[in-house]
């Protein structure tokens, strides 16, 4: 009976080994997408800064703005 139960729990065990396999494949997917995301969106933001500092160079050269 002991034996039955030794194996039961090892198959079980088993089983969950695998599962947390496959969530750690997805955390990391999920880690590199995550990543490619944050450079993607830092890169958005230095083009929208230099956006805005040239925008402020043609309202200041314009004489819309004081400066």
């Amino acid at each position: 009976m002991a034996e039955a139960t030794n194996e039961r729990i090892f198959e079980i065990l088993k089983r969950v080994h695998a599962d947390v396999s496959i969530v750690k494949a997805d955390v990391q997917d999920i880690k590199v997408r995550v990543t490619s995301t944050e450079e993607a969106l830092a890169g958005i933001n230095r083009r929208l800064d230099r956006v805005d500092d040239r925008l402020g160079r043609l309202e200041r050269r314009s004489d819309l703005v004081e400066g």
